[in-house]
């Protein structure tokens, strides 16, 4: 069996749950943890490792961590990643909390990315942090002519890039 048939195995075989539970955003996740857990059945069954390196590859205008989650049996390899930023400006949180976060979803994207898991139904993909859709842009274009800022409306509401930038030019 080739490295490709024996990962096509586990992409169709593969089952992580959602075990664990954001109390501030009220949703259950999958985290690089529990989807190498997953894997372990695996490996021994189709003879492959599954490794996951980091790396950093930007420190400005923020540090950017690459992580890069590899399968291989001794033979073939195949290789998958993710690229993640470090929000230095995050509250509440030390520098190495900061690292720990981007690292922790930059490896649970890059094994993503290996085993095909749909994170479309995934509240990691989908929490939009508190903040309600912008639908009626006709207000924020009120307030902006009248001194508002975008920065203000981004704090309250999401905005997609064409909302944005038709503000951007008032």
């Amino acid at each position: 069996m080739t490295i490709y048939e024996k990962l096509s195995q586990i992409q169709t075989k593969f089952k992580s749950k959602k075990s664990r539970f954001n109390s501030f955003g009220k949703y259950y996740f999958r985290s690089a943890e529990d989807i190498l857990e997953a894997t372990k059945p695996f490996l021994l069954e189709l003879g492959v490792t599954v490794t996951v390196n980091e790396e950093l590859i930007a420190t400005e205008p923020m540090p950017v961590i690459q992580s890069t989650a590899t399968i291989t049996d001794g033979e073939g390899t195949i290789t998958a990643k993710s690229i993640v930023g470090v929000d230095l400006n995050q509250k509440g949180m030390q520098a190495p909390q900061q690292f720990g976060s981007a690292s922790s979803y930059a490896k649970k994207y890059a094994l993503g990315n290996l085993f095909l898991i749909d994170d479309t139904q995934d509240s990691d993909a989908t929490n939009n942090h508190g903040k309600n859709k912008l639908t009626d842009i006709s207000k924020a274009k009120s307030y902006i002519k009248s001194g508002g800022s975008v920065d203000a409306i981004k704090k309250k509401y999401q905005l997609t890039s064409a909302q944005e930038a038709e503000l951007k030019t008032l």
